[in-house]
């Protein structure tokens, strides 16, 4: 049953990921595309913003993917991680804690349960057990 805790909590974030660095890249799912999102970034202190989205974009994308599937799990989780810290530093962390204040409890949960799953791994039903078996 681990494993399958394991896969669902992979399947779940990274699939959000997918889709929250799409909204940067492409402007799917009712994001702001590049363009968008760059000057966003640009207004928040993100500079250069366009480069930037674009990054984060990617970032978002292929860490998702990897998370999803369960390959490099330690790099995807540190992927994922480190945009969640970007986040709170650039954006939610000075309205304090609770989402209804635009705060970083949501941000926070999402870097906890990347880099706990990078540190205790992927499970069974993961792309690393079948390529790295020990």
């Amino acid at each position: 049953m681990v494993d399958i805790g394991l896969l669902l909590i992979r399947l779940v974030i990274g699939i959000l990921f997918i889709g929250h660095g799409a909204q940067k890249l492409f402007g799917w799912f009712g994001g702001n595309g590049l363009e968008g999102t760059g000057g966003w970034f640009e207004s928040v202190g993100i500079k250069p913003g366009y480069t930037m989205a674009l990054l984060a974009g990617l970032v978002e994308v292929l860490g998702g993917v990897l998370f999803a599937v369960g390959l490099l799990t330690p790099i995807a989780g540190i992927m994922i991680a480190a945009t969640m810290v970007v986040s709170i530093a650039k954006v939610h962390g000075g309205n304090g804690v609770w989402a209804q204040a635009n705060g970083y409890e949501y941000n926070l949960t999402l870097l906890a349960v990347a880099i706990g799953i990078a540190l205790i791994g992927p499970g069974q039903y993961a792309l690393d057990s079948l390529l790295f078996q020990k």
